[in-house]
């Protein structure tokens, strides 16, 4: 059903690539057996290509056991849209951000937050670390919420 699916936050430091790791990482456990691999990727609508991970994300991700990897921070552009099934996006309001980057993606970018009353998940960049892991326990929940409908 789905193969590529985008997760797209601001700067593509914190939401989208925790997103990506925990999709990554809790997949297996959600899948049933006979289902093929759904690839996960990020980038952000105003990222500045080449940043790390914010090292608070990674430590509390590496915390859960998600193993963040080596993360470098890229701008959305179409061709990522274009070949993504799915695009998630950490607030409802970068929905159309996406579809006026790309109008063809119009019914397939919605809020990660879709089965939780298209909530939003707060950027937590800068802020105090429970910031950080209130963001992260939101994330991780909407992940799991995803996993059901798509894996």
């Amino acid at each position: 059903m789905f193969a590529n699916v985008l997760i797209v936050c601001h700067a593509n430091v914190c939401r989208s690539p925790a997103a990506e790791m925990l999709f990554k990482s809790r997949q297996r456990a959600a899948s049933r057996p006979s289902s093929a691999p759904i690839a996960f990727h990020s980038a952000g609508l105003r990222a500045m290509d080449g940043h790390g991970m914010d090292p608070v994300v990674r430590r509390l991700l590496a915390e859960q056991g998600v193993a963040s990897g080596i993360h470098y921070s890229r701008r959305l552009n179409r061709t990522l849209v274009r070949s993504a099934d799915l695009v998630l996006v950490t607030e409802r309001a970068q929905v159309g951000a996406v579809e006026a980057l790309d109008p063809a993606a119009r019914g397939k970018v919605y809020p990660l937050g879709k089965w939780e009353a298209d909530s939003d998940v707060a950027d937590p960049h800068g802020c105090a670390e429970t910031a950080y892991r209130e963001s992260l326990v939101l994330i991780e929940h909407l992940v799991m919420g995803w996993l059901k409908k798509i894996c």
